[in-house]
């Protein structure tokens, strides 16, 4: 009995360090007045700020629907743009509260950083852009091509494993940022530039002639993307997770920006507790049981924020594909309130 007593008394103390850790950072997030998300700053469709410094983007739209179920304002957020090389140590030192940045979740960020991956947002993979006058339509015709690249990022290490793959020799040529990678590319400097196929549709855009350009169809990687939070704050990894869950549930439901004070007088038991009418759900959250509502009232649900930002209500016109719904043929699957 002494032995189980004791055994109680560590999980409780656990249980008990877990939630400080937890309040500290919602309730620093609560008394600053807003989120800190570190997001991209140069990728159409994902994080991107306009001249004014309006930030637009998949990515931007899920922190605005943090703040939204915090602070039921969705304006409340700093934005910190910030690349391959300083994006992890800004979440572990505290510079921002979440990653929301086009970043892949993989075993070793996973495990040796301290950090976790609170979910898959985006379902991406690697590929590859190339000039049209190089007449190919396949990566498996790249052998000897030289390729722009980002340094420091999953990309470079796919590349290179998918050329050694294939017996084919490759010149890589690295920068150290995209927007430098994709002016050497459109430059001419080389024959194709890689990253994620999402990146792709967005940088292709930018380029000088955008038509003289073709991505290629083949994927060579699995690139889950994920926002990403310090590790020990789980109760703050549950908010996020359950940040994206709602998104899911709201596009399976039917419930969006446009219906959802309609839908405050459903009977559908789901969408009653999604919206906070049954249940008390926000309060494990630490937040208001209407914050759900909040972030569809301001966000919409998840495939509008897909469709406005990267599908096919965006320039960049990217396929649902593997982040349509499950009911859909798709990977994405909200887990359920209740």
């Amino acid at each position: 009995m002494k032995r189980i007593a004791t055994a109680l008394s560590i999980a409780m103390l656990l249980a008990f360090f877990a939630q400080t850790a937890w309040a500290q950072t919602l309730q620093t997030v609560k008394q600053r007045g807003q989120l800190i998300c570190g997001a991209n700053g140069t990728l159409a469709g994902f994080g991107l700020p306009d001249p004014q410094g309006h930030w637009t983007g998949f990515d931007v739209d899920f922190c605005r629907a943090i703040a939204a179920a915090i602070f039921n304002d969705p304006s409340k957020v700093k934005f910190v743009p910030l690349t391959p090389a300083n994006r992890f140590t800004a979440l572990q030192s505290g510079e921002v509260d979440v990653l929301s940045r086009n970043t892949t979740w993989t075993m070793s960020r996973d495990t040796t950083l301290g950090l976790d991956f609170a979910a898959v947002t985006f379902f991406d993979g690697q590929g590859f852009m190339v000039h049209k006058s190089l007449k190919v339509s396949s990566a498996l015709e790249l052998n000897g091509a030289s390729v722009c690249v980002q340094q420091g990022t999953t990309t470079e290490l796919n590349l290179a494993d998918y050329f050694r793959s294939h017996h084919m020799a490759l010149k890589t040529v690295t920068f150290a940022t995209a927007d430098e990678a994709i002016k050497a590319y459109d430059s001419g400097r080389c024959d194709s530039y890689t990253t994620d196929s999402s990146g792709l549709h967005g940088e292709r855009l930018r380029l000088t002639n955008p038509n003289d350009n073709i991505v290629l169809p083949e994927i060579i990687s699995k690139e889950p993307l994920a926002p990403a939070v310090r590790q020990g704050d789980d109760s703050w990894e549950d908010l996020v997770r359950w940040t994206h869950y709602a998104m899911l549930d709201a596009e399976e439901l039917g419930v969006t920006k446009s219906n959802v004070d309609d839908e405050l007088k459903s009977a559908n038991p789901e969408i009653r507790r999604l919206l906070g009418v049954e249940g008390q759900f926000g309060q494990s959250l630490g937040l208001t049981n209407d914050w759900a509502y909040r972030i569809i009232k301001y966000i919409g649900n998840y495939g509008e924020s897909f469709d406005r930002n990267v599908g096919e209500g965006s320039p960049l016109k990217i396929a649902r594909g593997l982040n349509a719904l499950w009911t859909k043929g798709g990977l994405q699957y909200g887990l359920p309130i209740r």
